[in-house]
């Protein structure tokens, strides 16, 4: 299955696997707001998105990335902010692929890592990164604060 970068032919597309993303963490919203806000991501050029398609050429997933420095290794990193495998096309190695061109990226970057958060309950995807060599945090916590009502 080709991975390649994501390009503005590809946002309807990335769209709707975008929305499946946010069904699958329960937060949907409209399309048209998921397609603004890709579309922005493309135009800005602050965020790395691929996308895999199979031999068709229909859309099975994406994975994207934004850049920032790792303060501890006063060297650039990457966070994997988002991976999603369309569910017809689950344990296909779509999400392998995807990650795998992530990776590939963030090492042609020059990047000293990448840096992810899943669910809890995520187990099919904790599997696959603890696979290909992702080391689940023992020492940091998460925290998030709202500043959204």
């Amino acid at each position: 299955m080709p991975v390649s970068a994501v390009v503005a032919a590809d946002l309807a597309d990335l769209t709707r696997l975008f929305a499946g993303y946010l069904r699958f963490y329960q937060v949907p919203r409209d399309e048209a707001d998921i397609a603004a806000f890709l579309e922005q991501r493309l135009q800005r050029g602050d965020s790395q998105l691929f996308i895999a398609r199979d031999e068709q050429g229909a859309a099975q997933g994406f994975v994207q990335l934004y850049p920032f420095q790792s303060s501890l290794a006063l060297e650039p990193a990457w966070l994997l902010s988002d991976l999603y495998v369309d569910e017809n096309a689950r344990r296909s190695g779509i999400g392998e692929a995807l990650m795998n061109a992530a990776r590939a990226f963030a090492e042609a970057a020059g990047a000293c890592g990448l840096q992810l958060e899943t669910a809890k309950t995520n187990l099919a995807g904790q599997s696959l990164y603890e696979r290909l060599g992702y080391v689940r945090d023992e020492q940091f916590f998460t925290y998030w604060l709202s500043l959204r009502g």
